[in-house]
């Protein structure tokens, strides 16, 4: 069953009644109705495309959000081979949040780590809704010097609203545990490839996204807040969402603008919840364009252009 955004409720009335009519035929086998199903089926179609044209940025956070959209666990099991996961920190826990371990993308061996969400009520409680707890970052931390011990490319799936914020996660090292992740993303010798696939939401995705290549699915977001924390803290009223949303410049395409980001993938018509195997696959073709842009280069000529990256960013259009 499709799951309609509050601003897709026309959409919705459309394919509802399409769907009526082909339900009526197939109790009734002389009733003919195709032509009219595929007349709201067209109709349809174009409201679609009219309303994904110009996602306002509250918009794009609601398709970020979507429930449908294909989550880590997703692109881990359709894009790469002999995936072999790797749990634990080696000191506290394995946190669910975060799912990583060696696998091979078009027969590359790689690290991939992401955050995983979950798809119902059971698996999102069981990933924390993809909120990482320390010893989540602490495992990205060992994966991440392991590929670099290896000489494994490092590819990170970027799907959260942000870092745990609870007390227990806090008496662990939270704060320390993003920054030291941080830093590893810096240090490592190999590429490091980060695509947003969902919402990228303050250090907690930073952890991750620290890297050579940045890429954003067209309609994810990156913030250093949510727009509903942003509101709280500026008007004390989150239902200002809308306008903290349109002054964070967290989409693809202004963060494009700002040098934030290297790459936008574009999605499906109606989002990638809409056409899950289509969006993934465009994942899977960046990726290994992306890649293959590192081929040859030394360690120590990777670390310097990263960190130079990140020295440079908020210097686009200014004066030498």
């Amino acid at each position: 069953m499709t799951t309609y955004l509050e601003f897709e409720k026309p959409l919705a009335e459309i394919e509802g009644k399409a769907e009526e009519l082909r339900a009526m035929a197939r109790n009734n086998a002389e009733m003919k109705v195709e032509k009219e199903a595929a007349a709201l089926d067209k109709k349809a179609a174009d409201l679609l495309r009219e309303l994904y044209k110009d996602l306002s940025p509250w918009r794009k956070c609601l398709v970020a959000r979507h429930p449908d959209r294909p989550h880590c666990k997703d692109y881990i099991e359709a894009l790469f081979t002999e995936y072999t996961p790797l749990a634990g920190d080696r000191n506290f826990a394995d946190d669910h949040a975060i799912m990583g371990g060696l696998a091979r993308l078009d027969d590359l061996p790689v690290m991939v780590i992401g955050h995983e969400k979950g798809n119902d009520t059971k698996t999102r409680i069981e990933r924390n809704f993809g909120m990482a707890r320390p010893e989540g970052y602490r495992k990205a931390i060992r994966l991440m010097d392991l590929a670099d011990r290896f000489g494994l490319p490092v590819i990170t799936l970027i799907d959260t609203p942000g870092a745990y914020p609870g007390k227990g996660a806090e008496e662990r090292g939270q704060a320390e545990a993003i920054a030291r992740s941080t830093q590893k993303c810096l240090e490592i010798g190999v590429p490091l490839i980060s695509v947003v696939i969902g919402e990228g939401g303050s250090g907690g995705a930073v952890a991750f996204a620290t890297a050579d290549r940045v890429a954003m699915l067209e309609h994810s977001v990156y913030s250093v807040i949510s727009p509903e924390g942003c509101a709280s803290i500026l008007w004390k009223d989150a239902e200002k969402m809308r306008e903290a949303a349109d002054a964070l410049k967290l989409t693809a395409q202004d963060l494009k603008k700002l040098g934030v980001i290297d790459r936008i993938i574009k999605e499906p018509s109606g989002g990638a919840q809409r056409n899950s195997a289509a969006a993934i696959a465009s994942v899977g073709s960046e990726l290994a364009l992306m890649l293959a842009e590192f081929a040859g280069k030394k360690p120590a000529d990777i670390i310097k252009e990263r960190r130079r990256k990140y020295l440079d960013l908020g210097t686009k259009g200014l004066a030498a």
